[in-house]
């Protein structure tokens, strides 16, 4: 049996004063067009018409949006000190080898110096050696197939981000 209303987590959130949105959105996604134009198409009768809004909003960003939607993220092994939400994303990291996490330092670091940027990775559910195998791939990329995949994985952090601010009680 479905239920018909919305749900009180995504009920908190449309009833949110703008500005507490947005900035709830903001912590979500550092993109500010991302922010805007999901707060312009509240309210959502339900969590998957947000992550939908979530999805073209994210297709949509220009190439100075998508940088600033990176530059909210920390790199890879080095989660934002404070920010549960960033150390329990990168939970992978937080157990690794001195070795692994030398070695995530170098790649992330060889990376930002190819594409400008941090590398970008939905972390949730990875370990570090997949995270790092990942990085050693995706370093080969052209800088345009990179972009793709950049925002296809900030996509996916997205809606786990949305995720968390719509089932929170």
């Amino acid at each position: 049996m479905t239920s018909t209303s919305t749900p009180p987590g995504l009920a908190r959130f449309n009833a949110l004063e703008e500005h507490t949105a947005f900035a709830a959105l903001r912590e979500a996604c550092a993109s500010t067009a991302w922010a805007e134009r999901l707060l312009a198409a509240r309210p959502y009768a339900t969590p998957d018409d947000l992550y939908t809004a979530s999805d073209a909003a994210t297709a949509a960003l220009s190439a100075e949006d998508l940088a600033e939607a990176m530059a909210g993220h920390p790199p890879i092994g080095r989660p934002k000190p404070g920010d549960p939400a960033s150390a329990r994303e990168q939970r992978g990291m937080a157990g690794a080898s001195e070795g692994l996490k030398a070695q995530m330092l170098e790649l992330n670091l060889a990376y930002q110096e190819r594409f400008g940027h941090v590398f970008l990775i939905c972390a949730t559910g990875r370990t570090g050696e997949q995270m790092r195998d990942a990085v050693k791939e995706r370093i080969g990329n052209t800088p345009e197939r990179e972009r793709e995949i950049v925002r296809t994985e900030l996509g996916r952090i997205n809606r786990i981000r949305l995720a968390r601010i719509v089932e929170e009680d």
